[in-house]
């Protein structure tokens, strides 16, 4: 009868053994959710502090650009791919100074391009979303008018 009850309480100690392994996985598996929760949390924070940037970043009026502004401005609506100073020049007929100096006016007043350097040149593109919005609002208020 003893013998029975040694394995009885044998088998019961494997099974708490069992249980207390299993007890450990399951907090360690929890302290991990846990740690993820903090991670996901800073992460959603520092995206909501994004987006309100990027929403008053995307809000921000453009001034009205003037003749020579609104030509550099089209010619670079139109293209689907960044250009050169050099390639915006040989389309307005503008000298290159003109179109350095305009191009950082356009900047100043509103219109976010994209400046970017590939073998030591620099190329220029309407940022893509801005794009999108002067599509639908008109943004910069082009017209056939203001080209005549």
């Amino acid at each position: 009868m003893s013998g029975d009850f040694k394995k009885i309480f044998s088998s019961l100690e494997d099974h708490l053994q069992s249980i207390n392994d299993n007890s450990a996985e399951i907090q360690s598996l929890f302290d991990y959710l846990q740690e993820l929760e903090l991670k996901m949390d800073r992460i959603s924070s520092r995206l909501d502090e994004v987006q309100i940037q990027h929403e008053h970043m995307v809000k921000k009026d453009v001034q009205p650009l003037n003749h020579l502004e609104k030509q550099i401005f089209l010619v670079l609506y139109t293209e689907e791919f960044a250009m050169t100073v050099h390639d915006i020049c040989e389309k307005t007929k503008l000298p290159s100074s003109v179109v350095q100096e305009r191009i950082n006016t356009i900047i100043t007043k509103g219109v976010p391009l994209v400046r970017s350097y590939v073998d030591k040149q620099v190329y220029i593109q309407i940022d893509g979303q801005f794009k999108e919005r002067q599509a639908k609002e008109n943004l910069v208020n082009l017209s056939l008018d203001s080209f005549y």
